[in-house]
């Protein structure tokens, strides 16, 4: 069995492709929409319930799994960390796929290296925030000391359970963004018009992630911008193609 943590797009497609050239795969999801996209692929074994080093370990041991393919999201340290424990206790071979960030040349990125740190540069650009970093940690720019008194916009999925997540932390639905990507720059670009940007705060999540048009639309209207850098992980093996994950997997099926 092959285990992959497919709580994205390309992740989901990773398992796909592994589940196309004949390989078990189970493919791990922490989001009842995630599950939904990827009962579109018959025979694919898909997991649900959250699991830490611990369960892991069980997990993999129970469903004979020989790989463990890591296509977690680039923010998703903790899943990370826990897979590659887990690897390490059960001697089965581990491989990052971790996809490319995007280049930014533009004099208005301003990088940080949390939430919190991000919260606090936003606050020095004027009152109206939009935030474009997911629903996970809102509760970081609206709880925020210095950002009191700031308008705060945040773009999500529009799932019932996030909106009423970002309501509870005192957004109002007009400073709700619900909506699916992936959003071109002519989009992105109308978007902060409405909503009278002074600052985008975002994280460099991949072209996939739609880091590249929300940069151009920015720079267009010369917002600043204040981006979140990806954790620093030491990844017992990484991959930044779906080919080197491939031959990995059939590398590592061959023993």
């Amino acid at each position: 069995m092959i285990f992959v943590a497919a709580g994205t797009q390309d992740g989901r497609e990773l398992a796909a492709r592994l589940l196309q050239a004949g390989y078990p795969v189970t493919a791990s999801v922490v989001s009842s929409y995630g599950e939904k996209l990827l009962q579109a692929y018959p025979g694919m074994v898909i997991n649900d319930e959250p699991l830490d080093e611990d369960a892991l370990v069980r997990y993999m041991e129970l469903h004979e799994v020989h790989v463990f393919v890591d296509a977690s999201h680039p923010y998703a340290a903790n899943v990370s960390q826990n897979a590659m424990q887990a690897c390490r206790r059960l001697a089965v071979p581990y491989i990052r796929y971790e996809r490319q960030s995007v280049p930014f040349l533009y004099d208005k990125v301003y990088c940080v290296d949390s939430y919190e740190a991000a919260a606090k540069k936003a606050a020095e650009f004027g009152r109206n925030v939009f935030l474009t970093t997911g629903s996970r940690n809102v509760r970081a720019f609206t709880e925020s000391a210095y950002l009191q008194g700031h308008t705060i916009t945040a773009r999500i999925l529009p799932v019932d359970k996030v909106v009423a997540e970002c309501t509870k932390l005192g957004l109002t639905p007009k400073n709700i963004v619900a909506l699916q990507g992936p959003f071109s720059k002519e989009l992105n670009r109308e978007l902060y018009r409405q909503y009278a940007a002074d600052v985008i705060v975002t994280k460099n999540s991949g072209e996939i992630g739609g880091t590249d048009t929300k940069l151009e639309a920015a720079k267009e209207l010369g917002l600043p911008v204040v981006m979140i850098d990806r954790p620093r992980i030491a990844y017992d093996v990484m991959a930044s193609t779906f080919d080197e994950v491939m031959a990995f997997v059939a590398q590592q099926a061959k023993k």
